[in-house]
């Protein structure tokens, strides 16, 4: 897609990240145009508005959030044409829902993405309509430079990517705390525990992302039975705590996704 024109609708954090993807990846940044009345200035390069600009688009990245759907389609009304491809992040907001309001659009893929796409390091969820094999392949060139792609067999699905790939980085961010919170407790100083915390669970993912090895193996090479590392997967393991706690934390996030999803279709 080299010489493509690139809207982006709405750059908070997560259509930032995409944006500082793309740039660190060497696109051109003359390529984008960004559309935000909050935003105070854009990347070097980037063209930044308040509002959408006469001419259509080859690609729409929907940033906004999904309650402003509405008001953001009659934005875009100009903006969207038959060689239109909509990107869209916004969680529970089905493909029909967003053809319902952008109708004359050429294709509209949803992806759901994670912070990490600032560094190239996210997963990317994505299901579409409308793509054919070469506009699939343009598109899946176009986000590589931002992680790993995952197409999903159903849309329904995008609910569960949401949930483990979408919102998991604020739980492991959350168990970053805890890990540092629980050293801070054993006596080290909260600082330093910080820093302990979050060099090892970089490390540990790192590792296990270049391992010839599941992850459950790689605990048990750490685990010397009657040891140190035993005690603790003890407690984890005990009544099935840890599964217990994960699968009720993204099931939780799963289900919200499923209501944002039912709100948006009884509103299109």
């Amino acid at each position: 897609m080299p010489d493509k024109k690139i809207l982006i609708l709405g750059c908070g954090n997560m259509g930032g990240a995409m944006l500082a993807g793309w740039l660190a990846a060497g696109l051109d940044p003359a390529r984008f145009t960004l559309v935000d009345p909050f935003l105070a200035e854009a990347p070097s390069g980037v063209k930044l508005l308040r509002e959408v600009p006469a001419g259509q688009f080859n690609t729409v990245l929907l940033g906004v959030k999904p309650q402003m759907i509405d008001d953001a389609a009659q934005a875009l009304a100009s903006a969207i044409g038959p060689q239109t491809v909509v990107l869209s992040i916004l969680a529970g907001t089905e493909i029909a829902s967003i053809a319902a309001r952008l109708p004359t659009a050429q294709a509209i893929v949803r992806i759901m993405p994670n912070l990490a796409a600032a560094i190239g390091k996210s997963p990317l969820g994505l299901f579409g309509s409308g793509l054919d094999v070469a506009g699939k392949t343009q598109l899946e060139q176009f986000l590589a430079p931002l992680g790993t792609l995952e197409w999903l067999a159903s849309e329904a699905q995008l609910d569960a990517v949401t949930a483990l790939a979408g919102s998991g980085p604020a739980f492991v961010y959350r168990f970053i705390d805890a890990l540092a919170a629980g050293g801070a407790a054993l006596g080290l100083d909260p600082a330093q525990a910080a820093r302990l915390a979050l060099t090892m669970v970089e490390g540990a993912a790192n590792l296990a992302a270049q391992a010839d090895a599941a992850p459950a193996e790689l605990a048990a090479r750490v685990t010397s039975p009657g040891g140190t590392t035993a005690a603790g997967i003890a407690v984890l393991d005990r009544d099935r705590a840890l599964e217990t706690l994960v699968s009720a934390t993204l099931r939780a996030a799963c289900e919200r996704g499923a209501e944002l999803a039912a709100a948006s279709r009884s509103s299109s």
